[in-house]
């Protein structure tokens, strides 16, 4: 048996494949990014998924790809977690980012990019990933993220800079109050997590002028830091991965025709690409 897994800070895709590459089932388990998720908690995460659990001896192959798996520490925290668990399995595991590659690109040179909870960017040369710099994650890069514009929502109504009406619902929908926020912000693992669950507030909210403002503002950053400087033209395919872009799409693609590049693709989740990828590509 050999799993597939495409896992993002807020959820983990996981695909089943018998000995002839054959579906056997697909489960979701929260988060695995190993930069904010302790390890117990990692294990926890997986050996609470019975479908994993059950066939934890059956296992033999694991192709895990990963937000917070940039680093050989971060790699090597998760890897243990994995071989304590499924015991008999050769363990592969790499950034989310080249799940996003294989899944959109495959083989051929793009620029490819994720919007989700967290947000990162590469260029595809055809055999290898070029990044622009490190991922330092969600506290000081991540712009357009999922907890990019959960931290610009929560301070904007804090500073009353958020329209009263937004505002109001705002109120229904969330627990404001000062010592929650903390608790989830410092005391609680995933706090990236936690400030991108304020994400669905926009997309309920989309067609708000206020909500279309941030969205824009974010997007222009992504690509000031994150698109522009690879210097490629609008001859170079485009990709995005994840919701906030799936969403908020028609502003990213104005975004983008005002630095004349357009957007090849859009793909809310990537797991069913990559796993044709690796059905046609990986042993």
């Amino acid at each position: 048996m050999v799993l597939i897994a495409d896992g993002g800070s807020t959820k983990a895709d996981w695909i089943a494949l018998d000995n002839n590459k054959n579906e056997v089932f697909r489960v979701r388990t929260l988060g695995l990014n190993p930069a904010v998720v302790p390890e117990e908690e990692l294990e926890n995460r997986i050996i609470n998924m019975y479908q994993l659990f059950n066939i934890k001896e059956e296992v033999t192959a694991i192709h895990f790809y990963g937000a917070g798996c940039g680093t050989p520490k971060a790699v090597d925290i998760l890897n243990d977690v994995m071989s304590n668990i499924f015991t008999k399995a050769s363990i592969n595991i790499s950034e989310d980012m080249l799940a996003a590659v294989y899944a959109t690109t495959g083989k051929k040179p793009a620029v490819v990019c994720i919007l989700g909870t967290g947000s990162n960017s590469c260029y595809f040369n055809g055999n290898n990933m070029e990044m622009l710099v490190a991922s330092l994650g969600y506290s000081i890069m991540d712009e357009a993220s999922g907890n990019y514009f959960g931290k610009i929502l929560i301070r904007d109504y804090y500073y009353n800079k958020m329209p009263k009406k937004l505002a109001n619902s705002f109120e229904t929908q969330f627990d404001l109050e000062a010592d929650f926020i903390k608790l989830n912000l410092y005391r609680k693992p995933n706090p990236n997590m936690y400030l991108a669950s304020f994400a669905k507030f926009m997309f309920e909210f989309k067609d708000e002028k206020y909500i279309k403002k941030i969205i824009k503002k974010g997007f222009q950053e992504f690509f000031k830091y994150k698109v522009l400087p690879y210097k490629k033209d609008h001859l170079t395919p485009i990709y995005f991965i994840g919701s906030i872009a799936f969403y908020f799409r028609e502003i990213l693609e104005k975004v983008a025709s005002k630095h004349n590049l357009i957007i090849t693709d859009i793909i809310q989740r990537p797991i069913d690409n990559l796993l044709n990828y690796h059905k046609k590509h990986i042993n």
